[in-house]
């Protein structure tokens, strides 16, 4: 199956909301760590992005002590 058979082609997941969860951390505190606004990462963490910078893939990570795989996962071809 190629991603244009795909009916849901977006299958990037963020797993950031479980791992500020996990460290008792808000996204205003994480804001104030990355130099991040606080709607891009709301941004991030809903699913809503379409996109990320490797700079702010890079600050995040260093903040929650992570790597990129850690924040961003892909979901199987056809599931929501």
């Amino acid at each position: 199956m190629s991603e244009h058979d795909d009916p849901y082609p977006h299958r990037i997941v963020s797993h950031l909301g479980t791992l500020l969860e996990e460290r008792g951390m808000t996204l205003v505190e994480l804001a104030a760590l990355t130099g991040v606004t606080v709607a891009n990462l709301s941004v991030l963490k809903n699913g809503r992005a379409r996109a990320i910078r490797f700079s702010t893939l890079t600050a995040v990570c260093d903040a929650l002590g992570c790597r990129p795989g850690d924040v961003l996962g892909i979901r199987p071809h056809g599931t929501r």
